[in-house]
C-alpha cells in the first residue's frame, strides 16, 4: 500500500490525538526538571534536611525508570489506549496527593507513585504513533515526540521559577504539582474522546515476562539507587550494586533470549537490538542525556548561590537554550528522512560548541550581565539540542515493529533515565570539587562542569559518526553489485525511517 493511500485510511483526528497524548507526556517529563526550584520552600516547610528533601526529585527519577518498559509492554498486549488513560489518571490523581502532603513521609510516598504512574505513561505515545501513523507522518509524529522530549527537560527550571514567583515562596511548591491537575483532567477527557480504540490485546498472547520484569527492574534498580542516593546525600557505600546490577542486566538479555527460543513473549525482544537505529541510538540517548541533563542543575547552583538570582531570573537565565531547542526540533522532525543521522552529528557539535563557549563566558563574565552574556553561546547549544533529541527519537524508534514499539520506546527513556540520573550526579560533583578547590569560585566550578558536559556531548558525536563510517562501508558492496535499496538504512538521507522494518 502506497503512503497516500496510508494516510487516507488513517484516523482522520489522529493529529488532534497525538497534541492530546503529548500533554500528557511534557506533563510527566517536566515533574522530573520542574521541582528542583522549589526544594528550598519543601525544605523550609517541612524542617527536614536537604537530603531527604532531594528524594523528591530523586525517588520520582527512580520509580519512573523502573515502569517504563514493564508498562510498555503491558501496552503491547492490553492496548495504548486503555494503559494511557490508567496512566494519566494515575498521574492526576498522585500529583494532587503530593501537592496536598502534610508529612514528610506522605509527601515522599505520593512522589514515588507519581513516578511509577509517569512511568506508565510515556511508552504508550510510542506505541500511540505506531498505530496511528504510517509513511512520512510517522517521521514527522515521532520528531515531535522528541521536540517534547527536550523541551519539557530544557523548560523545567523557567515554569517552576514562574509558578513560584505567581503562588508564593510559602505554598508555591503545592502548586507546582496541583498544575498538574486541571491540565491532566482536560487532557483525560479529550483522550478518551480522540484516541482511537486500536486495542493490541490478544495479537501475540497474554505472557507479560514476569521473570524478565524482575531481571530488568532489579538491574535498572541496582544503576539508579546509587546515582539517586548520592545525589540525595545519602550511602555512598551503595555503589557496590553497579556489579550485581550489571549481572542482573546480563542475565535479563539471557532470559530473553531464551524466551524467544520457547516460543514465548519477550518483555524486550531481543530482535530490538537488530533494528535498524535502535542500538544506536538508544547508546546516543545515554550519553547525550549524561551530559543534556546535568547542566540544569549546575546553572541554576550558580545563578542563584553564585550571583544571587531568583529562581525565576535563573530559570529566564536558560530560556535561549529552550527557545534554540525549540526552534531546530520543529525543522529537525521534517529534516530527517532527508538527513538522516547527519542531523545528529551536526547537533551534537553545535550543543558541545555552545557548552565550551557558555562555560567560557561564565568565567569571564559576572553579576547581571552574566545571564545576557550567556545567552548567544545557550541558544547555538540549544539549536544543536533540538538537533539531537528529536531526529534521534525518530531514527531510533522509526524501524521498531509495532507489535514491540510500547517496550521498545519504555527502553529508550530507560537510556535517557539512566543517563540523566548519571549525568546530574557526575555534573554536580565536579562542580563542587571545583568549587571547594577554588575556594569557593563559583566561576570556575560551572565553568569546569559545562566543559564535562560538552565531553559527553563529543563521546555522542563520535557514536553517531561510527554508525555513519560503518554503514558507507556495508553500502558499497551493495552498491557495486546493484542492490543499494534493497535494505533500508535510517542513517542515510536518501530513506524513511518507519521504512526500514515492516509493522
Amino acid at each position: 500500500m502506497t503512503n497516500d493511500a496510508l494516510a487516507a485510511s488513517a484516523d482522520p483526528r489522529r493529529w488532534r490525538a497525538l497534541t492530546v497524548s503529548l500533554v500528557g507526556a511534557f506533563m510527566v517529563l517536566l515533574d522530573v526538571s520542574i521541582v528542583n526550584v522549589a526544594l528550598p520552600s519543601i525544605e523550609g516547610e517541612f524542617g527536614v534536611p536537604a537530603g531527604t528533601v532531594q528524594w523528591v526529585v530523586s525517588g520520582y527519577a527512580l520509580t519512573f525508570g523502573l515502569a517504563l518498559v514493564p508498562a510498555g509492554r503491558l501496552g503491547d498486549t492490553l492496548g495504548r489506549r486503555r494503559m494511557f488513560l490508567i496512566a494519566l489518571s494515575a498521574f492526576v490523581l498522585t500529583s494532587a496527593l503530593t501537592g496536598a502532603a502534610r508529612t514528610t513521609g506522605w509527601l515522599l510516598a505520593a512522589r514515588l507513585l507519581q513516578g511509577v504512574a509517569g512511568g506508565m505513561l510515556i511508552p504508550q505515545n510510542v506505541g500511540l504513533i505506531q498505530d496511528m501513523f504510517r509513511g512520512a507522518e510517522r517521521a514527522r509524529a515521532f520528531g515531535v515526540l522528541g521536540s517534547v522530549v527536550g523541551l519539557s527537560t530544557a523548560t523545567g527550571p523557567v515554569v517552576g521559577g514562574l509558578i513560584l514567583d505567581l503562588a508564593g515562596s510559602q505554598d508555591g511548591w503545592r502548586w507546582v504539582f496541583y498544575v498538574n491537575v486541571p491540565i491532566g483532567l482536560v487532557a483525560l477527557v479529550l483522550a478518551a474522546r480522540l484516541v482511537h480504540a486500536r486495542n493490541t490485546a490478544g495479537t501475540r498472547g497474554t505472557h507479560l515476562d514476569l521473570v524478565g520484569s524482575l531481571l530488568l527492574g532489579a538491574g535498572v534498580l541496582g544503576l539508579l539507587l546509587p546515582v539517586v542516593s548520592n545525589e540525595s546525600g545519602g550511602a555512598g557505600w551503595l555503589w557496590w550494586l553497579v556489579v550485581p546490577a550489571a549481572l542482573l542486566l546480563t542475565a535479563f538479555a539471557r532470559w530473553e533470549v531464551g524466551t524467544v527460543g520457547r516460543g514465548r513473549v519477550p518483555l524486550l525482544d531481543p530482535q530490538l537490538a537488530r533494528t535498524a537505529g535502535f542500538p544506536t541510538g538508544s547508546a546516543i540517548a545515554l550519553v547525550y542525556f549524561t551530559g543534556f541533563t546535568g547542566i540544569w542543575v549546575v546553572l541554576a547552583l550558580f545563578f542563584q548561590d553564585g550571583l544571587g538570582y531568583s529562581p525565576l531570573h535563573s530559570g529566564l537565565a536558560v530560556t535561549p537554550f529552550a527557545l534554540g531547542s525549540a526552534v531546530a526540533a520543529l525543522f529537525a522532525g521534517r529534516a530527517v528522512p532527508r538527513f538522516g543521522r547527519w542531523l545528529n552529528v551536526a547537533g551534537l557539535l553545535a550543543a558541545a560548541s555552545g557548552m565550551v563557549a557558555t562555560a567560557l563566558v561564565l568565567r569571564g563574565v559576572g553579576g547581571d550581565a552574566a545571564a545576557w552574556a550567556a545567552a548567544g553561546p545557550l541558544l547555538v547549544a540549544g539549536l544543536g539540542g533540538g538537533m539531537v533529541v528529536s531526529p534521534n527519537t525518530t531514527l531510533t524508534l522509526g524501524s521498531v515493529p509495532a507489535r514491540m514499539a510500547g517496550a521498545a520506546g519504555g527502553a529508550l527513556q530507560t537510556a535517557q533515565r539512566i543517563g540523566a540520573a548519571i549525568g546530574t550526579a557526575v555534573l554536580a560533583t565536579v562542580y563542587y570539587d571545583a568549587l571547594t578547590g577554588s575556594g569557593r569560585d563559583f566561576a570556575a566550578a560551572v565553568s569546569d562542569a559545562l566543559l564535562c558536559a560538552a565531553g559527553l556531548m563529543l563521546l555522542a558525536l563520535v557514536i553517531a559518526v561510527a554508525e555513519l563510517i560503518e554503514r558507507r562501508h556495508r553500502s558499497v558492496p551493495r552498491g557495486a553489485s546493484g542492490e543499494t535499496g534493497a535494505t533500508a538504512d535510517p542513517a542515510s538521507p536518501q530513506t524513511t525511517p518507519h521504512e526500514a522494518v515492516t509493522p
